[in-house]
């Protein structure tokens, strides 16, 4: 039973009541101490901690964010989805709360077991459709006579999207998000049995002037094998410590080594009036303060990073560097 919160008002009644002597506080204090008995329905079983949702949560916030800027830029037009709740609740219950006829994307996601079902309002999944076909995004519902054309491009449009799904995962696992089923008729999708626990997240959706909701049914078979990442200790001890993707490293790397850097020797430096500065001409002498045996510095973004003599190398004015500035982290050369 959840911890009730009392108004001000009740609290005032409940003092007003104290002082009056209607209430005794050592009565209350007794009933504190009993036994408190709480309900449990095993047909809702709860396998899922509340620190667990909100890792979910989080995760999906994130989606949600990506799905707003991907059908954005794929649509053209005002899209908005934020999260609007995280619920635990069976299966059986998930397929009784959406409509009878609507637009349903099954997805494996391997290496995890289990399917997972993206359950997208049929307003919206229209207004997408129209868009796409260049129409303004208005909504027509006519889920029950959708032609194979239309069933293709509402499957690809959220296909092409499968790339977010598996970023705003990646921080718990690696998966690889593959469409498998397109169906509008839940009654026929039987993932799990009807009492096992599913995560639904519910998105709100708003794509032009037309809003609805998108559903992501997600069974605890699918998140059993990482349950134990969802949690804040997994969060807070991986974070700055997660491991580059294959490859990206050298990729890094190539980068950097052909990156063009600018850089500068500096002979000397002296200071000279404006006057003498327009007057200067040909064969005129500047005098700098760079002693003739003192090594000449070499500067990158006005920054010394080396100490170099001057030279020739193949008939060529060179330089080389014979230290580096104090405190650097390159070899010696």
């Amino acid at each position: 039973m959840a911890d009730e919160v009392l108004s001000q008002s009740e609290i005032d009644a409940l003092l007003s009541a104290l002082s009056s002597g209607e209430m005794d506080a050592n009565q209350l204090k007794e009933e504190e101490k009993e036994k408190k008995v709480r309900v449990y329905d095993f047909k809702r079983a709860l396998r899922f901690s509340k620190d667990q949702i909100r890792s979910i949560s989080r995760i999906h916030e994130n989606y949600a964010r990506m799905l707003t800027t991907y059908f954005s830029a794929q649509l053209r037009t005002y899209v908005h989805i934020s999260v609007a709740s995280v619920d635990q609740i069976p299966y059986e219950e998930f397929i009784r709360s959406i409509p009878t006829m609507t637009v349903l994307n099954v997805f494996s996601v391997a290496p995890l077991d289990g399917r997972i079902i993206f359950e997208i309002n049929p307003n919206i999944a229209y207004a997408m459709l129209d868009r796409t076909l260049g129409g303004k995004g208005s909504s027509l519902n006519k889920i029950e006579s959708l032609t194979e054309i239309e069933s293709t491009l509402m499957s690809n449009l959220f296909e092409k999207s499968l790339d977010n799904l598996q970023d705003a995962w990646s921080s718990v696992a690696e998966i690889d998000p593959v469409l498998e089923e397109f169906e509008v008729n839940p009654q026929f999708l039987q993932l799990v049995s009807p009492n096992e626990t599913v995560v639904v997240v519910s998105l709100n959706t708003t794509i032009g002037d037309t809003s609805g909701m998108i559903n992501i049914c997600i069974p605890h078979v699918v998140l059993e094998p990482i349950i134990p990442r969802l949690s804040v200790h997994y969060w807070m001890q991986n974070e700055g410590q997660k491991e580059r993707k294959h490859g990206e490293y050298e990729l890094l790397t190539e980068n950097l080594e052909g990156t063009v850097l600018d850089l500068k020797v500096i002979l000397g430096k002296t200071n000279i009036t404006v006057n003498d500065f327009l007057n200067i001409e040909k064969g005129h002498v500047l005098h700098l303060n760079q002693a003739i045996n003192e090594a000449l510095t070499m500067e990158s973004a006005d920054e010394m990073i080396y100490l170099v003599q001057p030279g020739k190398s193949r008939n060529k004015v060179a330089v080389q560097i014979i230290a580096e500035k104090e405190g650097g982290n390159q070899d010696d050369e």
